[in-house]
């Protein structure tokens, strides 16, 4: 007899064989994922002698922890860092040598110093995966975004899975729908409940079910996130036209100067009085409370500096969220850096940013809940594949048992 196909059947079809297609790829961003959830702590387990404690000191200002910076490394630009309470990290790039205009020769890209006294606590280059210790969260956080790759096609790759998987949630949601006649709520419940005494198909089919109920709304999030991340030609577009937002690479656009900046007027001292200044007459314009710094960077391509810190808009405990544009040469305003408040695009943006990177406020009962959820998406991809077998394994029987019953007949 010929099988009848509704638009049921199609869309469990597709589920099954998306979900199969992604399992081994959400089991690897699950658990990937659990670990980048305690990036610090875990780097801290592996370099302890990359961390110091506070015990009750002060930091030094930014500034001053730049020219520490520098007087240590004569052949290195920076390029970003951040001040927090364990340690300082710089981003750098070598220097160009005066005669040849060609790179000067150094053996690192991160540099880490005590924010308290400006004393070196190591180096390492980020990509130099054979020195692992210092890489140890970097490797994880490759294999997570890029699946080991470093490449942008793996990061790129790893978006379209993000895409299947956001589509597929908002499919998998609507097969939990009850067929029939009656009250759709009281017959929907069902789907959320779970037969712990029946055998162990019916239990991990429930499992798979009223775990995805429970937790469609942050497998929905995650996924979408992930399209952020990895297809902004996707992401960008879809909310432009939702919430009116301008993608990332017009609202960078319009800060490109026409020629890059390469030796500014601004020493990093300077920069900071000035961005300390627009941010406290930004913080008052805007409505926001300034807690404390948190970094700087000098960016060339926009023709000045970027001054960073942390305050009441501010959605994560770290990232560079709230900051200020300084121009290079004389110090004026450019532009104002603001995580929420501004746009709902951008605030949406914002909250995306903080639950997927397990940090909103650096609450450490949600960074244990997006560990533990990591798990559970990879239990979830095992489950789907176990359903996927066992149905497999008895529609051969079934298919055995009609054979045999022909051939009898």
């Amino acid at each position: 007899m010929k099988k009848r196909w509704s638009m049921r059947n199609v869309v469990l079809v597709v589920h099954r064989w998306t979900g199969l297609a992604m399992a081994v790829f959400l089991v690897i961003v699950g658990l990937t994922g659990s670990l980048l959830a305690f990036r610090e702590p875990i780097n801290r387990l592996f370099n302890p002698g990359l961390y110091v404690d506070a015990n009750g000191r002060q930091p030094l200002d930014l500034a001053t922890l730049a020219e520490r910076a520098e007087a240590q490394e004569p052949k290195m630009s920076i390029w970003m860092f951040t001040s927090e309470e364990h340690q300082a990290l710089f981003h750098v790039f070598p220097r160009l040598d005066l005669v040849s205009n060609k790179p000067l020769a150094i053996d690192f890209d991160q540099l880490i110093l005590d924010p308290y006294t400006g004393k070196e606590l190591g180096h390492y280059m980020m990509e130099d995966w054979s020195n692992w210790r210092p890489n140890i969260m970097n490797i994880v956080y490759g294999v997570h975004t890029a699946l080991g790759t470093r490449s942008g096609a793996g990061w790129q790759f790893m978006g379209y899975v993000a895409l299947v998987w956001t589509i597929d949630s908002l499919v998998a949601i609507w097969l939990t729908f009850p067929r029939g006649v009656g009250p759709f709520w009281l017959r929907w419940r069902q789907g959320w409940g779970i037969k712990w005494r029946a055998n162990f198909t019916r239990v991990n089919f429930d499992l798979h079910r009223a775990g995805g109920l429970w937790l469609w709304p942050l497998l929905f999030v995650f996924g979408w996130s992930s399209v952020m991340f990895g297809l902004p030609q996707v992401y960008e577009p879809v909310m432009h036209a939702v919430f009116h937002k301008p993608s990332l690479e017009e609202s960078i656009q319009s800060l490109v100067v026409d020629q890059p900046l390469v030796h500014p007027k601004l020493n990093w001292r300077q920069a900071q009085a000035a961005g300390e200044k627009l941010l406290a007459d930004q913080g008052a314009l805007h409505h926001f409370t300034i807690a404390r710094p948190y970094g700087m960077a000098f960016v060339g391509e926009l023709g000045g500096y970027s001054y960073c810190v942390r305050t009441s808009r501010d959605i994560r405990g770290h990232g560079w969220d709230t900051g200020v544009l300084v121009d290079g040469n004389n110090g004026s305003f450019r532009h104002l850096f603001l995580p929420t408040g501004e746009g709902l695009g951008d605030t949406i943006g914002t909250f995306l940013w903080g639950i997927h990177y397990a940090d909103l406020r650096d609450w450490f009962a949600y960074r244990l809940f997006i560990g533990l959820f990591g798990i559970f998406l990879a239990l979830l991809s095992i489950s789907g594949v176990l359903i996927w077998w066992k149905k497999r394994a008895a529609r051969r029987k079934t298919r055995a048992h009609l054979a045999q019953s022909t051939t009898a007949a």
